[in-house]
């Protein structure tokens, strides 16, 4: 047992901080209570003048998919071959030896959506692992997670610039909606007959996982939309970046956006209206929003940075934290486990000893079902 003593608690279940005691057993939170009294069974850990908070998320990266001090052999990034691999698994290409994995438990990330990029109109099965483990199968908390799906510069460059389809905008929407009448035929009309090419799309169309949309300039977020219910899917429109233009149209379509990297360069054309400013005005639309670094875009360590940057640029404290913790938990659909400090979820943990919107602020340990995988040496 696990007793983090006299914390500030900043649990996400709503906006207010309790000083409390919160009781740790088998990797789920016990209690939450004032006056814990410690017993030979359990480790206490003196929370006195910290924060705690529930593990932050990083709702879209390539963590351990694309490596860091690794060249071409440790980028499995995109399977680049052919533009419809709906069949490709996050699972089978991430490394969690991957250095990165350290950095997040630094900063208190705990959780991250991993899956391919963009080169492909569909990439792939995205998965929702934790940042602590040797084998990715202990680590999954949700796979698959999501279908992805890219539109505009990435896909064109990628296969138009060899003389293959897709060239432009049109033909990555149609190759989509090829695939996917091709799907739903076959579940309204398989008669038993099984397709491995068609089955990865079966909890998708049964509602269970979204399709996660790599958007960035308005016209490809409209046509995300547009095949989404056309098909009757759900979607999340992963990048957003210019979604403060068109804000009401993305609240009333009621899909959830995953906002960044806002701190990357504005190299691409398609990136050239990012800003810090996009997460709060879709948040005040009344749009759901979480932040990303898009990992190794951003590196995933700066998740609080872009975090405290939204924050000040509109989106507020309290809606930059639920943006990391549990409105990303939401949109991620793991908020039953995750995303809060709340009895029978998963004991996934951060201690600050400031503001981890604040670039002064440090973690002093990092917790993980229970036990703590990172510690600050120089904090104690």
């Amino acid at each position: 047992m696990l007793l983090i003593k006299n914390g500030l608690l900043f649990t996400m279940e709503n906006e207010e901080v309790i000083k409390s005691d919160l009781l740790i057993e088998n990797g789920k939170i016990i209690e939450i209570s004032k006056n814990i009294d410690p017993t030979e069974r359990m480790t206490v850990i003196d929370a006195t003048g910290l924060n705690v908070y529930p593990g932050f998320i990083d709702a879209h990266s390539h963590l351990g998919i694309a490596e860091e001090k690794k060249t071409q052999q440790g980028d499995s990034t995109n399977e680049g071959t052919n533009p419809i691999t709906p069949c490709m698994r996050a699972i089978d290409a991430v490394n969690p030896m991957d250095s990165a994995f350290h950095n997040a438990l630094a900063s208190g990330i705990t959780g991250v959506m991993v899956g391919p990029g963009s080169a492909n109109p569909i990439g792939g099965q995205f998965a929702f692992i934790k940042t602590h483990g040797r084998r990715i199968d202990d680590m999954v908390v949700l796979a698959p997670s999501a279908i992805k799906i890219a539109f505009g510069e990435n896909p064109m460059s990628n296969y138009g610039i060899n003389g293959n389809i897709p060239s432009t905008r049109m033909g990555i929407a149609s190759l989509i909606r090829e695939e996917f009448n091709n799907a739903r035929d076959y579940f309204e009309n398989s008669s038993g007959n099984w397709d491995f090419g068609m089955e990865c799309y079966r909890e998708l169309f049964e509602g269970k996982i979204p399709l996660k949309a790599h958007v960035h300039r308005a016209d490809d977020i409209f046509t995300a939309i547009r095949i989404a219910n056309e098909f009757g899917l759900d979607i999340t429109l992963d990048h957003c970046t210019e979604g403060h233009l068109i804000s009401e149209s993305i609240a009333e379509s009621g899909f959830p956006a995953i906002v960044g990297p806002s701190l990357a360069s504005r190299r691409k054309d398609e990136v050239s209206r990012s800003d810090f400013k996009t997460a709060g005005i879709l948040q005040k639309a009344g749009v759901l929003v979480a932040i990303t670094t898009d990992h190794p875009v951003s590196r995933i360590q700066y998740l609080p940075l872009c975090a405290g940057l939204a924050a000040k640029e509109g989106m507020g404290e309290w809606g930059a934290l639920r943006a990391i913790t549990i409105d990303a938990a939401r949109i991620c659909r793991v908020d039953k486990r995750l995303g809060s400090l709340k009895v029978g979820k998963d004991a996934d943990i951060v201690i600050y000893d400031g503001n981890p919107l604040e670039i002064k602020s440090s973690v002093v340990k990092t917790i993980i079902n229970g036990n703590v995988v990172w510690e600050n040496e120089n904090k104690g």
